[in-house]
């Protein structure tokens, strides 16, 4: 895969509790020992690595995120294939630079620059 799918996240109004639920359902290792009690869901063989943590607006997400050189270039095509851009390219401080955009059905898809 050219661009792989490099990060997940699941958010909810209750982040401990979804934490609890995954750890439980798949026995996944989720340390959410951090200030924001971000939980990260270690990746297994073959998987992916990815978050687990409340909702800023206390409504359910799943975000995928796609690994891309080039946010722009990426966001810029989106755009021609019918996505709209959510938000330009942005450092997370002590993390990846992020950037988000729609598919034509709604779909909310984040890009990492790889």
């Amino acid at each position: 895969m050219a661009n792989p799918v490099a990060w997940f996240e699941l958010t909810g109004p209750d982040g401990a509790a979804l934490q609890s639920f995954y750890g439980q359902l798949f026995g996944w290792q989720i340390d959410a020992n951090n200030p924001m009690n971000y939980g990260m869901a270690t990746a297994e063989e073959g998987g992916i690595p990815g978050g687990i943590s409340a909702s800023q607006d206390g409504a359910p997400h799943v975000t995928i995120y796609v690994s891309v050189a080039d946010l722009q270039a990426a966001l810029e095509k989106a755009e021609q294939l019918g996505g709209k851009v959510v938000s330009g390219p942005m450092d997370v401080p002590d993390g990846p630079t992020l950037a988000y955009f729609t598919d034509p059905a709604g779909n909310n898809i984040g890009l990492m620059k790889s």
